[in-house]
């Protein structure tokens, strides 16, 4: 199965950067990992943020296949621990889907239109977290995912 993680932004900070590319690097031990960078577009006027969220949906879900299960990072969405996320993706990888994406979106969040496409929505934490954090937070789970699948030592 192949990973797709779709976030909005690029990351400035190195130490980040490096912190990611340390995970994917794990990671693609177990599978084919692709981050896709789009550039969110900018809100200069509060009364339009809908408006840019839809425009933002369209390049989002332009690079979502038609039968790829999509995990959308959202507020709302469901808590998972750590175990019962490493659950969730060897549920999806047993159902054999070829292509799991995980949607990133702005900073004032995903458009209905991404959230409706989501097969599962999943929330990080109550906390708010930068979304440089999150992908970052994000790649580290998905490989304790994979360790925990794997039955191999992690440090917990």
């Amino acid at each position: 199965m192949n990973i797709k993680i779709i976030a909005l932004g690029k990351i400035k900070e190195q130490f980040l950067k490096d912190g990611i590319d340390e995970f994917l690097k794990r990671l693609r031990l177990y599978c084919p990992v692709e981050i896709v960078e789009l550039p969110p577009i900018e809100i200069t006027d509060e009364n339009l943020t809908e408006k840019v969220l839809n425009q933002e949906a369209e390049m989002i879900l332009s690079k979502i296949k038609s039968d790829s299960y999509v995990i959308t990072l959202e507020i709302m969405g469901k808590t998972l621990s750590s175990e019962e996320f490493s659950d969730k993706i060897s549920e999806i990888i047993n159902s054999g889907v070829s292509e799991l994406v995980f949607v990133i979106g702005s900073s004032c969040g995903l458009s209905r239109k991404v959230s409706e496409r989501a097969d599962f929505k999943l929330s990080m934490s109550k906390m708010t977290f930068l979304h440089q954090f999150a992908r970052l937070i994000l790649v580290e789970q998905i490989y304790r995912a994979f360790k925990i699948m794997k039955g191999e030592k992690y440090h917990k």
